[in-house]
């Protein structure tokens, strides 16, 4: 009776550390950007800093667990564009006041995020796990590097159960943006992103068609190309 009752026992720890892992909650990162993320994406760096514990809560919850084989490919894929995004905004507070993210010094390839004992760099989390593990341009509207010129941080979480109607969302956003790309039928004057991951929004069609999916105005294909200086002052 007692190794009856202890199998059960087992069998239902399992179940609910499974439900626990599948169930991964980003409400404590939804609920920090709705208090310090504008509309517009303008991040409220000295209150958070004056705050740090909320940001802290949250990443603390990424810290003990990562997205496991179980997971479904939007949950990995959700949980990896949040961490970005949190641990850039960790970077910034623990470095201001400063006016870029360029500042700092090889911000990108700072070993400074820990998740269940493995050290990663922003670097490694985009180009080593991001980008060519789910292959998806829009990811770029999604994730974040602190500057003005970049999409914009969204005010709510990326979620599995949404996140694709989230990422073409931001990718219209950000696109239609007149401040962030210029477009007109015949010419277009676009952010250096498209630049510098070429390769990624060409991975099915040519850039002008990847463009057309999301731009309000339809570009001619033989529209001519130019890219605007990016702008790396901080968003706040």
């Amino acid at each position: 009776m007692k190794t009856i009752i202890l199998t059960l026992s087992l069998v239902i720890s399992s179940h609910l550390i499974s439900a626990q892992i599948s169930n991964f909650s980003h409400e404590k990162w939804n609920g920090f950007l709705n208090k310090y993320v504008s509309a517009t994406g303008n991040v409220n760096y000295k209150a958070i800093k004056s705050n740090a514990a909320e940001l802290d809560n949250y990443l603390q919850l990424l810290k003990t667990t990562s997205p496991k084989a179980k997971w479904t490919v939007n949950e990995a894929k959700a949980y990896w564009i949040n961490a970005y995004n949190a641990f850039t905004v960790k970077l910034i507070v623990d470095n201001y006041p400063l006016k870029s993210i360029k500042d700092i010094g090889a911000p990108w390839d700072k070993k400074f995020i820990t998740i269940e004992n493995k050290t990663y760099t922003l670097n490694d989390i985009e180009n080593k796990i991001l980008r060519p593990t789910y292959k998806d341009a829009r990811i770029h509207f999604a994730i974040v590097c602190a500057a003005k010129s970049c999409p914009i941080l969204s005010n709510k979480a990326y979620l599995p159960e949404t996140l694709d109607v989230q990422l073409d969302e931001s990718a219209k956003r950000f696109l239609n943006d007149t401040g962030r790309n210029k477009i007109t039928n015949q010419n277009i004057e676009i952010s250096e992103i498209f630049s510098w991951f070429t390769a990624d929004f060409t991975q099915k069609s040519k850039l002008i068609d990847f463009l057309n999916q999301y731009s309000k105005v339809k570009i001619d294909k033989n529209a001519k190309i130019s890219y605007l200086t990016y702008n790396w002052n901080l968003n706040e």
